[in-house]
């Protein structure tokens, strides 16, 4: 498989870097990094206002940008939304969708909390009735057990298709039979499922996608709302303002009725032509390529977390990216983290934002979490495993 290494320049600046934070945010390649500033050097106008020559180029910058975003996960230009983020994208389903004939909204206690936070709210205000699925002792949701939650009263079933506490993937297409059975929508929070495996928007059925450029060699600021036609058509935007009107007077507005209505103000147009740089990366790279990497890399990690002899939270033997979270007994985990980053090898510690996932896994008290993505090797994983073995027998 080809060595993507040399794409990295931060791997370049610091060569004896470990880097294993992938899953809070991934590196960028320079063919990325060149693209988002092509926009500056060559167009530096708006897009989708301005008629002169930089403004109509702009224009066909960021809408062949969205169509090549909306192809890496099987939808088409017209179902995919502009978004700061999974997170925001996450809150425009939340607070945009009608629970008028259906209340129930039902997600698990294993998301992030970008999918907790918005649904919590509006359960907290009496506007839905909110059902948290728990896990298993080893952290898991079955099948079963949203089959039991969804029913004939709900409205929205929420989850992701890559745990970002755990690395375990779903079986999201099965839940979204699950739901719509039952008369549901599904709203898939795609952050750690879409930059590892390929994830196909129309035959996995989903109603709506939520993922961010960051997390998948992209820029930050810059994700993705990808939905269903029809779906879009009954969902409110969360902001309103330029862009998204045909005409305004001070007793009327009438609102555009595609994609741009939830795209108010002036866009970040260098993203998305670095977001679609990323997916191009990406789709060269092959993202079974990514899959196949991954699932040699999560085996060599558990195999030298074992041998470390560390607490590693979660399932272990289910479908999953290059992610673990553990604990060294006795440890706390910042400690550990801050004595990796002295190792050259960074990772992140505490709860990952999602504390109620931690805690249902045993981590009362967050934990440590390395992430892998292209660019790491098998050296890399062992060398984790050294300096753990190092810093465990310090407890």
């Amino acid at each position: 498989m080809k060595d993507v290494r040399k794409d990295f320049p931060i791997l370049a600046r610091h060569p004896q870097l470990t880097y294993l934070d992938s899953a809070c945010t991934s590196l960028k390649p320079l063919q990325v990094i060149e693209a988002e500033s092509s926009y500056y050097y060559e167009l530096g106008a708006c897009a989708g206002r301005s008629s002169h020559m930089l403004g109509r180029e702009a224009s066909n910058a960021a809408e062949g940008a969205r169509e090549k975003v909306a192809d890496f996960v099987g939808a088409k230009a017209e179902e995919t939304v502009w978004t700061r983020n999974a997170t925001e994208a996450l809150n425009i389903v939340a607070y945009g969708l009608d629970y008028s004939k259906r209340k129930k909204v039902v997600t698990s206690a294993l998301e992030h909390h970008a999918v907790l936070l918005p649904w919590m709210n509006l359960r907290d205000r009496g506007m839905i009735t909110l059902e948290i699925v728990g896990c298993d002792e080893r952290g898991h949701v079955s099948e079963e057990a949203w089959a039991n939650a969804i029913d004939r009263n709900t409205a929205l079933v929420v989850t992701n298709n890559g745990n970002n506490t755990s690395g375990v993937s779903q079986c999201t297409k099965n839940l979204a039979k699950i739901a719509h059975d039952s008369g549901a929508l599904i709203c898939i929070d795609g952050a750690q499922g879409v930059p590892h495996r390929h994830v196909d928007f129309r035959k996995e059925n989903f109603d709506y996608l939520c993922f961010s450029a960051h997390k998948m060699l992209g820029p930050t600021g810059i994700g993705a709302l990808v939905m269903k036609r029809e779906q879009m058509a009954k969902l409110q935007p969360l902001v309103r303002g330029g862009g998204t009107v045909k005409t305004v007077n001070l007793d009327r507005v009438e609102p555009v009725s595609d994609y741009t209505r939830f795209e108010a103000g002036v866009q970040h147009y260098s993203g998305m032509i670095g977001f679609a740089a990323a997916c191009g990366y990406l789709k060269s790279y092959g993202m079974e390529n990514v899959e196949a990497h991954e699932k040699a890399l999560a085996s060599a990690m558990l195999g030298e977390l074992e041998k470390a002899g560390v607490a590693v939270h979660g399932p272990k033997d289910l479908p999953r990216s290059a992610l673990y979270s553990f604990n060294i007994r006795g440890a706390k985990a910042h400690d550990v983290a801050l004595m990796l980053d002295k190792e050259g090898i960074a990772v992140r510690s505490g709860f990952f934002c999602a504390q109620p996932a931690m805690e249902a896994m045993g981590a009362k008290d967050g934990a440590v979490r390395a992430s892998c993505y292209i660019y790491n090797s098998p050296d890399d994983v062992r060398k984790l495993g050294e300096a753990l073995k190092k810093i465990a027998a310090l407890y």
